[in-house]
């Protein structure tokens, strides 16, 4: 082999490894890889991984300066370097802000963090944005009923249901409540629920209205990462109709819903709010980082009956209690 090409191998060994793998990391989707046991975890977190990439770029880039023959590290820091930019420009491309509008119906999720944000916190979130539909994973029935009460004194009628785990899951129930102007809803447990952590479905008793459903499939962790994936397949066969409302801590991403939509809808027949108003880079969880950086793991799934008119996810609430952000939706019917 010539000296020069005996030269060029390592760089282009390297860019070829390197550029795999950082074709996995900025789109795991194109061999299935975002429901793979840590890359679930690391691709809820792009913008982390968009910097980290970057500052590992510019450290290779330096070595690659200062070292003659140094084509391994320059294969990296292009690499890396293209890892951070195609990171960056998903989280571009999905948004990360937000607006408030008027609509038919307002819808919010916080996960309350088995009860860390008190109920005084859940009614100040339901006045401040005018909610009509709450979901509130682990939250249960006695913490509902108490915020009822304080909504009520403030002449805020709701209602509210839970659904508990069963036997043998995670000991965290979810809660729904709904402004009594929309009518009852009951529970239909021939729906089902996601694996491991409670989820429910609720349809309006006279039939006029959306089905609501509240939904909290478990997080992708060790020794539960398939209940994970039964759990937001689920989700997705609960959107297969145009008058469906699902909100819920999906512990997913875009990226893990990724192929799950139907007729270009982001899960099942449902699109996703925050995608459709331009904010879907912002983070929900945890609190303990900024809306920037942290995953956007909570969601407000809606049929083709209705359109979204604004999303946003309040930041005065990182000291309430919960380790989750909540959101909010506010949607018109078509």
């Amino acid at each position: 082999m010539p000296t020069a090409a005996r030269r060029r191998l390592p760089l282009l060994v390297t860019l070829l490894v390197a550029g795999l793998l950082a074709a996995l990391v900025v789109w795991p989707q194109l061999i299935g890889a975002e429901r793979w046991q840590g890359m679930a975890l690391l691709i809820s977190f792009r913008a982390p991984v968009a910097i980290g990439c970057a500052a590992l770029a510019v450290v290779a880039g330096i070595v690659a300066l200062l070292r003659r023959r140094a084509a391994v590290a320059l294969g990296l820091a292009i690499a890396l370097g293209a890892a951070a930019l195609g990171n960056g420009a998903v989280l571009l491309a999905r948004g990360f802000g937000g607006s408030t509008a008027d609509g038919d119906l307002t819808v919010a999720v916080w996960n309350t963090y088995g009860g860390g944000a008190p109920p005084e916190a859940i009614a100040r979130l339901v006045r401040e944005s005018g909610a009509d539909v709450v979901s509130l994973p682990e939250t249960d029935a006695d913490a509902a009923a108490e915020v009822v009460g304080i909504l009520e004194r403030d002449g805020i009628r709701m209602t509210a249901a839970t659904v508990d785990a069963a036997p043998g899951d995670r000991p965290v129930p979810t809660s729904l409540l709904v402004a009594d102007a929309l009518g009852p809803y009951v529970l239909d447990p021939a729906a089902g629920s996601t694996p491991g952590a409670p989820s429910g479905v609720w349809r309006p008793v006279d039939g006029t209205g959306p089905t609501l459903i509240a939904a909290h499939p478990l997080p992708p962790l060790p020794f539960i990462i398939d209940d994970w994936a039964q759990g937001i397949d689920w989700v997705a066969a609960q959107c297969a109709e145009p008058d469906v409302i699902l909100a819920g801590d999906l512990n997913s991403t875009l990226d893990h819903l990724s192929g799950l939509g139907r007729g270009g809808a982001a899960v099942g027949e449902c699109r996703d709010a925050a995608q459709q108003a331009g904010a879907a880079a912002r983070g929900t969880w945890p609190t303990s980082m900024p809306a920037a950086l942290a995953a956007p793991i909570d969601h407000v799934l809606v049929g083709s009956a209705w359109i979204v008119r604004g999303f946003e996810v309040p930041t005065d609430f990182d000291d309430a209690g919960s380790d989750h952000r909540p959101v909010v939706a506010v949607l018109s019917r078509r």
